[in-house]
């Protein structure tokens, strides 16, 4: 017989809490790291704004896809 200790309950309610948390800082890493590589290519190609534009858009769209995915599958 397993004993049920009422521990867990909120153990396992609060574990929902850091998964957003990290989705967040995970959104905001991806879209910051997106635009400073297009910044860095743009100042090595001496192509600004344009790869700055083009890589933000794309650390966006990839944050946003993974974060929605991921909001999704937890419910």
């Amino acid at each position: 017989m397993k004993l049920v200790d009422p521990d867990d309950d909120k153990e396992n309610s609060n574990s929902g809490w850091f998964v957003y948390l990290g989705l967040g800082t995970q959104l905001a890493i991806t879209v910051t790291g997106m635009a400073f590589l297009g910044y860095w290519l743009d100042r090595k190609y001496n192509s600004e704004p344009l790869l700055t534009v083009i890589c933000s858009f794309l650390g966006i769209t990839v944050g946003l896809y993974n974060f929605i995915k991921t909001v999704l599958k937890s419910k």
